[in-house]
Parts: structure tokens; C-alpha cells; sequence
């Protein structure tokens, strides 16, 4: 193997034949698409990878990447720079009011006592998401306190399931964040130098984060949700595969659960699936057809 001079002018090329190597195997492996028009997009974030691991040609860091050592060091790396993460608080905010007053006023009257309320934030990225439905159902607990919830919020990335579960955000990150809710639910830093704000405890130890694959549900042990937030992810799959993971939730989902996808996403291929459009972007799950 080749030993990069970190020195020198990091200006690593990829040939076609490695992007199809590496593009088909992210297909296969994640679900994710990527056309040979984001050649230099992936050649570019993944020369970080060859810098790190001193790998000076994409031929060798697919060797390594495909080693026994590679993939149990550098897989979880190498998906950590390719995947996009880009979310933030109260993102779609008619979702969070319809999740208010619509889903948990109907739920609340079929709640038992000392059952929990399910929500699967899917593809959290660094947790804007869960926090923000967090938040929400915070919001509606304090007017019913009988009412108990707890999210699971999953990525495929290892590095923003890190930034999340420590729930610090910068504060201009947090502005579209209405001011009593500020007051109630994040903390500003003792450092005044510091212009981040923190997540309070009571909303963090509602949250659990995990690594997951949205393309193998049967490794996610929890299941019966009441509600599952899949928002701005199937983009990144072809349609085929959009339908497989859209049926992975599928099993995950209370029968009358919601899901909820993305504004510029669409189940074009309903039909196939148990779901029942309520409005754009909003999904009701119905007893399969046998």
C-alpha cells in the first residue's frame, strides 16, 4: 500500500471504475443513490478518509475500506463523510402542530394508563428533529400529566448521533425556537464567552439514540410506534428502494400510527404500501389487506 506525504498537495483523483466500485457498494449496502454526477462530490469528501488513513490512491483506500480490518474501522468513517446532514429546530413547523393538534389530542383518549407514547425520529441527524418533537410533547404533557412519551432517534451516522446526544447548539441555531420554550427547555453555558445554549436534562433522558441502517430493520428492536418521523431521507434513495424502506417503517407502525415524510418527498407508489394519506406528507397506517 502506498503511503501518502501528508505534506504534499492533497489533490487525489478518483477514476470511474473506483466511483462505480464505491457508489455501487453504498447502494447496496445503505440505500443511497449516488449518479455519476456526484463523482467529485464523493472524491472530495472521502480524500479526508485517504488523508486520515495515509492512503495517497483511491485503489488502495478501496482495498483497505474492503479488508477485514477495514470493515470493522473504516466503514463507519467512510458513510460518517458521504451521508448529508442538514436539519434544524421546528423544520416544517406545520408537522409539530399537527403532531400537537391533531395526533396527540386523538391519541390521548385511547392512551392506557402507564402506556408510553412512541416516536421513531428516523435519519435524525444531529438531532434538531427529536429534540424540536421532544419539545412538543413536553409542551402537551405539562396540560396532561397522566400523558408519558419517549423518542428513539436514528442515523446512520456515528458522528452526528455524537453531536446530538450532547445537545449543545450554537444560539443561532435555536432563534426560531419560541421564548418560553427557551426558557423552559435550554440552558445557556456558565462561560459567557460561549454562545451556545444546552438541551435541559428532562428533555435529553426522553431521547434514545442509536446507530441504524434504515435498509435493515430487522437489526431495530422496537417496534409499535405511534408516530414516525421520516423527513427529508428518501430523497437519497431510488424509488425501489424508497418503497422497501417505506415498508420497513411500516412494520414498525401502530396500526393508526403516523408517518410523516418530508415536504419535498411524495408515496407515489401507495398502493403497495399500508398507508392512508391524511394530507400531503402525512400518512395513517391501516390494517394490511389480506
Amino acid at each position: 500500500m502506498a503511503v501518502l506525504d501528508v505534506n504534499s498537495h492533497f489533490q487525489v483523483k478518483m477514476s470511474d471504475a473506483e466511483f462505480v466500485t464505491l457508489s455501487s457498494f453504498i447502494f447496496q449496502e445503505y440505500g443511497i443513490k449516488m449518479p455519476i454526477q456526484k463523482k467529485l462530490l464523493l472524491q472530495g469528501r472521502l480524500r479526508s478518509r485517504l488523508k486520515a488513513r495515509k492512503i495517497d490512491n483511491f485503489t488502495d483506500y478501496i482495498d483497505f475500506l474492503f479488508s477485514n480490518e477495514g470493515k470493522q474501522i473504516e466503514l463507519v468513517n467512510m458513510i460518517d463523510v458521504v451521508t448529508t446532514n442538514k436539519t434544524d429546530f421546528f423544520r416544517e413547523p406545520e408537522h409539530f402542530e399537527f403532531l400537537y393538534e391533531k395526533i396527540l389530542v386523538e391519541k390521548l383518549p385511547t392512551i392506557r394508563s402507564g402506556e408510553v407514547f412512541k416516536v421513531w425520529s428516523a435519519g435524525c441527524s444531529t438531532g434538531e428533529e427529536p429534540y424540536t418533537t421532544a419539545i412538543t410533547l413536553s409542551e402537551f404533557k405539562a396540560l396532561h400529566p397522566e400523558f408519558d412519551y419517549h423518542i428513539y432517534a436514528t442515523d446512520i451516522s456515528t458522528r452526528v448521533l455524537q453531536f446530538a446526544s450532547q445537545a449543545i447548539y450554537p444560539e443561532s441555531k435555536v432563534t426560531v425556537i419560541p421564548l418560553s420554550m427557551k426558557k423552559n427547555y435550554l440552558l445557556k453555558s456558565k462561560d459567557s464567552t460561549k454562545k451556545d445554549v444546552r438541551i435541559v436534562p428532562s428533555i435529553r433522558a426522553k431521547i434514545t439514540f442509536e446507530r441504524h441502517n434504515l435498509m435493515e430493520v430487522e437489526k431495530f428492536n422496537h417496534s409499535e410506534f405511534d408516530l414516525i418521523f421520516c423527513r427529508n431521507t428518501l430523497i437519497y434513495f431510488e424509488r425501489i428502494t424508497q418503497i422497501q424502506v417505506l415498508g420497513n417503517l411500516c412494520t414498525k407502525l401502530k396500526n393508526g400510527g403516523y408517518l410523516i415524510i418530508g415536504h419535498s418527498e411524495s408515496i407515489l407508489d401507495n398502493n403497495i404500501l399500508p398507508l392512508q394519506r391524511i394530507k400531503p406528507t402525512i400518512y395513517c397506517k391501516i390494517p394490511s389487506k389480506k
